[in-house]
Parts: C-alpha cells; structure tokens; sequence
C-alpha cells in the first residue's frame, strides 16, 4: 500500500511520518516535492540551497518515484506530502494510485507554530487553500477519503491510529505509538531547522489544551484559514 498524507507545515505531519516510520513494513518518504517547488516558484526558504541540492528539482521525476516499487523488505510506503507544494505544473495523476488520507490541525495552532520559524506567513504558505483543492480532487476519484485531526490523534494515540488504519484497511502495529529520539534516516536536510522538538520526543505529545490567541496579521490570517479546516473538520475521523 502506497499511502499519501497530505497537511500543511506545523501539523504534526513529522511526527506521523515517524509514527509509520517505526513499523517494520513501512517505507516513508518526507516532502519529496519540497525542492521542486522551490524550483518552479523561488521562493526563498530557510536552508532553501541544501533543500534543493538534495532533491530532484524536476516534479515528473519525483511523482514517477512515488509509484517505483516499494523499498526491498517492505509491504507498505508513507509518503509525508505538503499541500502547497502542488502548485500547477506538479503531476496530479500518480493521485490516483495511492491511498490518500487528509492530515487537519485547527489554524490557530499552525499560524502560531509556522510563525514562530518563518516570518510573515501567507494563507497559501500554510497550505490551507491547497488542502481543501485537493481534497475535492480526490473525492472526484471515487470514496471520499480520510480525514484526520492532529489533535484527536494526540489526545488518543493508539485509538485513533487504529481507526485510522482500519479506515485504510492497513494492519495496527503497536510500533507506530513510539520511535527513538534524534529523527529518522528519512528526515529531508531541513530538518535541522524545523524538526527540533519531535527529535526530542518518543512518542505523541497530549494536545495543549489551550488555543493560542492570535492578534493582527496572524488573526486576519486567522479567519481566513478557518472555513478550510472547519470544511474537513466536519468529516474528520472520529
């Protein structure tokens, strides 16, 4: 099974990649478009010259990659995508050939967390937008796929990975509610910049159980966002 996990930055995409990452059938992957959107769009991004030295720059390659067989030894590929990397010119057919699920977590906390490692953040940045575009996309494909909050999950790891994964028909492994500290040989070379805090970690952290209050631009943004996640949100996983 090939499995695509589409979210925007800050919404504990990282740590899902780990989460398959610890199953010993899994195959994960981590942003394999990141460069290529660099590429087509040049925007400039912290560590943006390591980012795209060390991926392909060109977005047929990478879609064509997504489909190769599976790595030697295992049944199953995690493939952590962001939604706003498929700007138009990125492949969207190989879609059609992987089991795509939705990964939301509520606007607040994303504009609070990306903005606190990147300075003055864009809805599009985000990816909400993108997010709900691909949404509708996929469910033009047939089934209406998964939706699944970051904060259900980490209010009930191993509940709601379970439904997750009899959603998808993939076999539960108790593997996936740990992994060992210091990030995962996937990690792309950002990493370093973004990845500090799940590097620590060895498992779901519980949710704050507070929104952060946003003020100015960051509530604009804000209210922007929100009728995006609150579009999945309504059929999320529960």
């Amino acid at each position: 099974m090939r499995i695509a996990m589409w979210s925007g930055p800050r919404n504990l995409s990282t740590a899902m990649m780990y989460s398959f990452g610890a199953r010993a059938d899994c195959a994960v992957v981590d942003e394999p478009f990141y460069a290529a959107y660099l590429k087509m769009t040049g925007i400039e991004h912290p560590m943006g010259d390591q980012v795209m030295a060390s991926q392909p720059q060109d977005p047929a390659e990478v879609a064509r990659s997504l489909l190769e067989p599976i790595s030697a030894g295992k049944l199953h590929f995690y493939q952590k995508h962001m939604c706003q990397h498929m700007i138009p010119g990125v492949p969207r057919g190989w879609m059609r050939e992987v089991t795509n699920v939705f990964l939301i977590r509520h606007p607040a906390r994303v504009i609070a967390s990306f903005g606190a490692k990147y300075e003055n953040p864009t809805l599009a940045d985000m990816g909400f937008t993108q997010q709900t575009e691909l949404f509708e996309e996929v469910c033009q494909f047939g089934t209406p796929p998964v939706v699944v909050d970051s904060d259900d999950i980490r209010r009930d790891p191993a509940g709601m990975l379970q439904r997750l994964c009899a959603a998808i028909d993939l076999p539960w492994d108790d593997g996936m509610l740990g992994w060992p500290t210091g990030g995962h040989p996937a990690d792309g070379v950002w990493a370093a910049h973004w990845y500090g805090a799940v590097h620590r970690s060895t498992t779901f952290a519980a949710p704050d159980p507070n929104v952060p209050e946003l003020t100015g631009a960051a509530a604009d943004l804000l209210a922007e966002a929100l009728p995006h996640y609150q579009r999945l949100a309504e059929i999320r996983l529960g």
